[in-house]
C-alpha cells in the first residue's frame, strides 16, 4: 500500500520477513484461525449458522470457568462489551465504585460517566494495582447499600499490573454486600486465571483481538444469573447491546437477533479448538512462562517494570520505564522503522516515559527471544547503554530451563 500523490512513495506495510507483532493486542493470528475465516458469505438463518452458535455459545462458557454464566457474542470491541455490560444492569444515577489505575480503566470510567452513573472513583498511583483498603472502607460504611456496581479491570495494559479478583470477591462477601462485580477481562481472558464462579464475577467481558488471538470484531460477555435478573428492571436505555433481544432469539434457536460476523464465528471456533487442544491451563503456563522471562530481561537491561510491586505483575504485557533522558515513543517508532517489529506506545500519563512488550496469545519462546533481540538493538540506537544480548541471555536461559515439550510431539 503506497501514499497516494506523494513525491516518495513509502511502503506502510511491506518489509522483509514477517512483522513481528509485540503490542498488547491486536495480537498475532494463528494460520489455522485465518484459514477458518477465510471463506464466502452464507445464510445465516440456515441450520449451520445456529448450530455453529450453539456450540460457541457452550464453549465460551468454558474460558470463563462458569458452568450458571450466559454468554453473548456482539460483533463489536470491548468498549461496546463494557456498555452491553453496564446498561443492562444498571439505571442512571445509580451509584458504582470504579477503579482508575491506568489508561483502559479511566476509559471505562469515562463511559460510566457519560452513561449518566454516578461513578465514585478510587484511584491509585499508575504502576499500582486497585486500592482495595479503599474499597473495603466504602462497603462498610454502606449500611444502606446505595453501591449498586463495583467495576474493575482485571489486567491494565497500560501499565502491566493486574488486580486480584479473589479478594475483591472476599471483600463483598465480608461486608454480606449485594453489588454487582462487574470485570473487564479483555486482556485476561485466555492467558490468565479466571474464575468467573469461583470468584462470583457477575459480567465479565473480553475482546477477540487479545488472548483468543482473532481480529477485533467480537466482543464477548458472560452474565451471571444475578446480573440477569438485575437486567430485568435496569431502566439504563440500550438496543444493539440489549440482552433481552439475544435471549429471546436463544429461545427460538436461531441465536441472532441482527446479521453476525460470520467469518469471525468459524475464526472464533478455530481459536477455541486450538485453546482446548493445548489445554487453558497450559495456556496459562505458557503467559506466565513468557512473561517472566521478559522480566527476567528487562532486569539484565537495568531498567525498572512500571509494575511497582510484583504481585501486580501482568502476564500479558510488560511495561518497561526509560531513563529520563529517552523518549520511549522513539523507541517504538525506532523498532517499527528498522526491525519491523511493532511495541506498545506510552499512554497519557506515561506517555514517553514506558514502552510496552505484549506477550499474549498466539506466542512461543523462539519468537518473544526475537523480540528480546530486537528491543535490545532499539535500545543501542536510542543511546541506552545495554549489553546487547544480556537480555535475551537471561530470558533464554529460563525458558531452556522451564519450556516443556510439546505434548503431541512426545
Amino acid at each position: 500500500m503506497y501514499l497516494v500523490g506523494s513525491d516518495k512513495k513509502m511502503d506502510y506495510v511491506n518489509g522483509p520477513g514477517r512483522n513481528h507483532l509485540f503490542v498488547p493486542g491486536p495480537v498475532n493470528i494463528p494460520d489455522q484461525v485465518i484459514r477458518a475465516m477465510s471463506r464466502n458469505n452464507e445464510d445465516y438463518r440456515s441450520p449451520a449458522i445456529p448450530a455453529l452458535t450453539k456450540t460457541l455459545l457452550e464453549d465460551v462458557k468454558k474460558i470463563f470457568k462458569t458452568t450458571s454464566g450466559t454468554p453473548f457474542l456482539f460483533p463489536t470491541t470491548g468498549t461496546g462489551a463494557w456498555e452491553s455490560a453496564l446498561t443492562n444492569t444498571l439505571s442512571p444515577g445509580d451509584r458504582i465504585v470504579s477503579f482508575l489505575i491506568g489508561q483502559f480503566s479511566l476509559l471505562w470510567i469515562d463511559q460510566q460517566q457519560r452513561l449518566n452513573f454516578n461513578v465514585d472513583v478510587v484511584e491509585s498511583e499508575w504502576g499500582q494495582g486497585a486500592n482495595l483498603d479503599a474499597l473495603a472502607s466504602k462497603l462498610a460504611e454502606d449500611r444502606a447499600h446505595t453501591i449498586k456496581a463495583i467495576c474493575i479491570v482485571h489486567n491494565e495494559t497500560a501499565t502491566g499490573v493486574t488486580n486480584n479478583l479473589a479478594t475483591v470477591r472476599k471483600i463483598l462477601n465480608q461486608y454480606n454486600h449485594p453489588a454487582l462485580f462487574l470485570v473487564d477481562g479483555v486482556s485476561s481472558i485466555c492467558a490468565l486465571d479466571f474464575r468467573m464462579d469461583e470468584w462470583g464475577v457477575d459480567v465479565a467481558l473480553t475482546g477477540s483481538q487479545k488472548a483468543l488471538s482473532l481480529p477485533t470484531g467480537i466482543g464477548i460477555v458472560c452474565a451471571s444469573p444475578k446480573a440477569l435478573e438485575a437486567s430485568k428492571s435496569a431502566k439504563s436505555v440500550r438496543v444493539f447491546f440489549d440482552w433481552k433481544d439475544y435471549l429471546k432469539f436463544y429461545k427460538m434457536g436461531t441465536y441472532w437477533p441482527y446479521t453476525p460476523s460470520i467469518q469471525l464465528l468459524y475464526g472464533l471456533r478455530a481459536a477455541l479448538d486450538l485453546l482446548f487442544e493445548e489445554g487453558l491451563d497450559n495456556v496459562i503456563a505458557r503467559h506466565n512462562r513468557l512473561a517472566t522471562a521478559t522480566r527476567l530481561a528487562v532486569d539484565a537491561w537495568g531498567l525498572k517494570n512500571c509494575t511497582q510491586k510484583e504481585e501486580w505483575h501482568s502476564d500479558t504485557v510488560t511495561a518497561v520505564v526509560v531513563p529520563e533522558y529517552i523518549d520511549s515513543s522513539e523507541i517504538v517508532r525506532s523498532a517499527w522503522k528498522r526491525y519491523n517489529l511493532s511495541l506498545g506506545l506510552g499512554l497519557n500519563k506515561v506517555a514517553g516515559k514506558v514502552f510496552r512488550i505484549g506477550h499474549l496469545g498466539n506466542l512461543n519462546e523462539l519468537q518473544l527471544l526475537g523480540c528480546l533481540g530486537g528491543v535490545e538493538m532499539v535500545l543501542k540506537d536510542v543511546g541506552y547503554p545495554v549489553k546487547l544480548g544480556s537480555g535475551v541471555a537471561a530470558a533464554a536461559t529460563y525458558l531452556q530451563n522451564t519450556t516443556p515439550l510439546i505434548p503431541s510431539r512426545i
